[in-house]
């Protein structure tokens, strides 16, 4: 039962950080593309996030992951479990979030906004059939449920730009 609850840590760990790597990073491309700012600047803005976050993702899940063991156990508890949970959150958030910033190194800023947000809400479809494979429920609705949660966070992202633009 432990191995399973440290893999359910890990798991949890994972899909937190792959979908809100994408989420964020393309709700904030999109927001700054959408508000009319340089190609350069958008690639720097998405490179920042993509390092601060991953390191303050990773330091939050070990901070959360330890402080819970500890409240289960009702005692001070080793720091490996913890640890291992925050270091798969900053390589889960880190590679993830690449997957909307690179088509701004390459295509203009209205192509690449198109690209990052068909490959993000791709990204998000499998990751919600992944999580759904790993949690023995309906493949398609995990999928959808994701594709759709992490939509609303990208339109958010394109209405805020816009705003700001005006």
């Amino acid at each position: 039962m432990r191995n399973r609850n440290n893999l359910a840590v890990y798991v949890r760990s994972f899909v937190f950080g792959v979908e809100d790597s994408l989420v964020s990073t393309v709700g904030l491309l999109s927001g700054v593309a959408i508000a009319g700012v340089e190609r350069e600047i958008i690639f720097l803005t998405g490179v920042i996030l993509i390092f601060v976050e991953a390191f303050s993702m990773a330091v939050g899940s070990f901070l959360s992951e330890h402080s819970a063991s500890e409240y289960i156990a009702q005692n001070a508890m080793p720091f490996v479990n913890s640890i291992f949970s925050g270091i798969v959150m900053f390589f889960s958030y880190f590679i993830s979030g690449f997957a909307p910033l690179f088509p701004y190194l390459f295509f203009s800023v209205n192509e690449a906004l198109i690209i990052s947000i068909v490959l993000s809400l791709a990204a998000l479809f499998i990751l919600g059939i992944v999580s759904a494979n790993f949690s023995k429920t309906n493949l398609w609705r995990g999928g959808f449920k994701m594709f759709l949660i992490g939509g609303l966070a990208i339109v958010l992202g394109i209405l805020i730009g816009g705003i700001v633009r005006r």
